[in-house]
């Protein structure tokens, strides 16, 4: 299968965006002070809720990785097309 270079750019910064909003959500989810990651006020009692969103977070962020790389891919082989087309 052969990806447009529109896009692979699009892949790839899905993957990048999807790698910065993840990981700013499980740094958020872990500073919860609202009782809802947490009980007792530390770190050593995580709640459902906790688990739900982190399984969540760290599945979105794998499948964002994959998509970004799809993306690069997409546009190293577009690269190399172009390379083997110039004269030389």
């Amino acid at each position: 299968m052969k990806l447009s270079r529109r896009t692979s750019w699009f892949l790839t910064a899905f993957g990048v965006w999807s790698m910065i909003i993840w990981v700013t959500f499980v740094k958020n989810l872990w500073k919860d002070s609202g009782g809802q990651a947490f009980t007792g006020g530390d770190h050593s009692q995580p709640t459902a809720f906790f688990w739900i969103h982190l399984t969540l977070a760290v599945t979105s962020f794998v499948l964002g990785v994959l998509v970004g790389l799809v993306g690069v891919r997409g546009l190293r082989a577009e690269r190399g097309v172009r390379e083997q087309e110039l004269p030389g």
